[in-house]
């Protein structure tokens, strides 16, 4: 699979923006584990251009990381591609626009899928950020608004039509927010359309290798991108490779191995924020790290109420 001139190979595995997860720490950890591509967390068009410290952070890339794309949200065209032209100078592989976002508070103000409800404004705004960018340009979008409106295929084809290099489709309508199961059957309807040239990465509901590898096979997606399964979670990545190339099933980590991982996460989060900050972001990731050990309740609840660095340690 190529996304412009960046060759990724066969099914190659990405990790979703998240917000307050994908940070440079998080993404570190995940490309050791075997993520192919990440992005950065979504990042505002209107912080961006009015140069909050809170978004420019978020341009932040380093080398270890790569390939990456920045991805931004916004609802109205001349901030996005201002924003877009100042991301490029950050010089990630790609700019990513958010069509996806079901929050509330984004998805109502017409920014994020509540793009999804005036198509001709998305594809303007694409269009706008392709022409004014000379990276790659790859949009994240959902299926649909709603369940009257599950029109991905068609607006799989408009965006392509902008210039786009690539589209991921998370299987779920905006309606559905995380809820419900996602609907590979139109991700797969988008890739095996004749008249889609672009690589579709597919995304929704990916927990483990087994369902990696069926829908791969299933629906013929170019790529995966996982989310929430990763989330103090950052082997999966590699457990879905080893099984992708050997049809083999890796054990469970080690408890050991898990706090070792967990430790150099942390490590990575207090090198790259303020201490508190550092680990009230980490507590999410902490309380998947350890799921499922057995006699590990007070423990946790420890770890997930202390601010104290060393008995985090």
């Amino acid at each position: 699979m190529k996304i412009g001139d960046i060759s990724l190979g066969d099914h190659p595995l990405f990790l979703a923006p998240m917000e307050d997860i994908t940070d440079p720490s998080f993404r570190s950890i995940c490309k050791m584990n075997g993520a192919d591509f990440m992005f950065t967390e979504f990042i505002s068009s209107d912080g961006l251009i009015r140069d909050g410290h809170k978004s420019v952070k978020k341009l932040d890339i380093f080398d270890e990381e790569r390939p990456i794309g920045i991805q931004l949200y916004g609802h109205l065209i001349e901030p996005m591609v201002e924003a877009a032209l100042i991301a490029e100078e950050a010089n990630p592989e790609t700019i990513d626009i958010n069509f996806g976002c079901p929050v509330k508070k984004i998805a109502n103000r017409g920014a994020g899928a509540g793009m999804l409800r005036n198509l001709p404004l998305m594809i303007e705004m694409t269009s706008a950020i392709v022409r004014a960018v000379k990276l790659p340009v790859t949009v994240k979008t959902r299926i649909g608004w709603d369940d009257g409106s599950r029109n991905i295929v068609e607006v799989a084809e408009m965006l392509q039509d902008t210039g786009i290099k690539a589209i991921t489709i998370h299987g779920r309508t905006r309606a559905q927010l995380y809820k419900g199961t996602a609907d590979w059957t139109l991700i797969g309807e988008v890739r095996n359309n004749p008249r889609m040239k672009i690589p579709v990465i597919g995304n929704g509901d990916i927990d483990g290798p087994l369902k990696a590898r069926e829908m791969f096979d299933r629906y013929g997606v170019d790529g995966i991108m996982i989310g929430r399964a990763s989330v103090g979670r950052p082997w999966i990545f590699r457990e879905i490779r080893h099984y992708l190339e050997t049809g083999e099933l890796l054990p469970e980590p080690t408890a050991a191995v898990k706090a070792d991982l967990a430790l150099m996460h942390l490590d990575k989060s207090l090198e790259y924020k303020e201490g508190t900050r550092a680990i009230y972001e980490m507590r999410r990731h902490l309380s998947n790290y350890f799921k499922g050990l057995p006699h590990f309740k007070e423990t946790r609840l420890k770890l997930l109420t202390t601010l104290d660095v060393s008995e985090i340690r």
